[in-house]
């Protein structure tokens, strides 16, 4: 049984709620905390879609609601949005937040295997199996249409987790992600510490990897990647270019989007919210202008 979440704060906004919550977490073993923003429509009980929204290293619960500006058009499309954090807080690991990039802030959104990260570092368990169920049991959120998006760190994690799970999530979408984790610093950083040195253990949480074992399509109403050309992490973390051939040779509809004069933070992620939040809308069957 997932356990009830505390209310932390709700606030007013764009007629709906946006609500904290924390809970104790069966999979992590620690509190975890989550934001949600509940839009107009879901009052009164009315379950609504909703968006999961994995953030990038550094990052929080708070990130994505502060600093992207969706509210409004939720509001709008009723749409639910949905936060979770980016790694447990307090496990008490020696060193877990000695890098920016590794640790605290970090957790990959994968299960760690190796020692000392495996009893706690379980984000993907966390939130396929506690925390969307958690969703069905505390709010009027329909699980049965949930899309998954995310940013560089969070959009390798809503990549790999679509891919692992399309039966949980019918649409995803990322802003800058982290495409090839097998084949860039921040990724064999991670993996090799959370999931150790054999690297054929990798292949299950690379979105590259796993779109080229893929027989057919596993989104055939497309997946939508924006990425910023003057994004300083472009040429050597990201690798949208390996994904996009991965993509073409399974078969998959893949809307690949690259700006000029974008750069990896929220001032670009703002700038794309609305086709985000519209590819999403269409996939789950919510009425879109336009």
């Amino acid at each position: 049984m997932a356990s009830t979440p505390e209310l932390l704060s709700e606030h007013g906004c764009f007629g709906g709620l946006q609500r904290f919550y924390q809970h104790d977490s069966r999979e992590i073993g620690l509190p975890m905390r989550f934001s949600v923003y509940l839009p107009p429509q879901a009052a009164a009980g009315n379950k609504v879609p909703a968006l999961v929204y994995l953030a990038g290293l550094t990052c929080n619960e708070e990130t994505f609601m502060v600093k992207a500006g969706a509210q409004r058009l939720a509001a709008e499309l009723g749409l639910a949005l949905v936060a979770p954090d980016t790694s447990p807080r307090g496990a008490g690991i020696a060193g877990e937040a000695d890098s920016w990039d590794f640790g605290v802030g970090a957790g990959f959104y994968l299960d760690a295997t190796q020692t000392p990260w495996a009893p706690h570092y379980r984000m993907e368990s966390y939130i396929t199996a506690e925390l969307l169920p958690l969703l069905a049991d505390a709010l009027p959120i329909d699980t049965g249409r949930i899309g998954i998006f995310g940013h560089s760190m969070g959009g390798h994690g809503a990549l790999t987790l679509a891919l692992r799970h399309p039966d949980l999530f019918r649409s995803v979408s990322a802003f800058a992600p982290i495409c090839a984790p097998s084949q860039c610093p921040w990724g064999r950083k991670a993996f090799t510490g959370y999931l150790g040195s054999d690297e054929s253990g990798w292949v299950e949480h690379d979105a590259t990897a796993l779109m080229s074992l893929m027989p057919a399509a596993p989104y055939p109403g497309g997946i939508r990647i924006d990425q910023g050309l003057a994004d300083k992490f472009l040429a050597e973390q990201l690798h949208p270019e390996l994904f996009e051939v991965a993509c073409a040779r399974a078969g998959q509809p893949l809307a690949l989007h690259r700006h000029a004069g974008y750069d990896h933070g929220y001032y670009f992620i703002a700038s794309f919210m609305a086709e985000h939040l519209t590819h999403h809308a269409r996939q789950l069957g919510l009425p879109v202008n336009a």
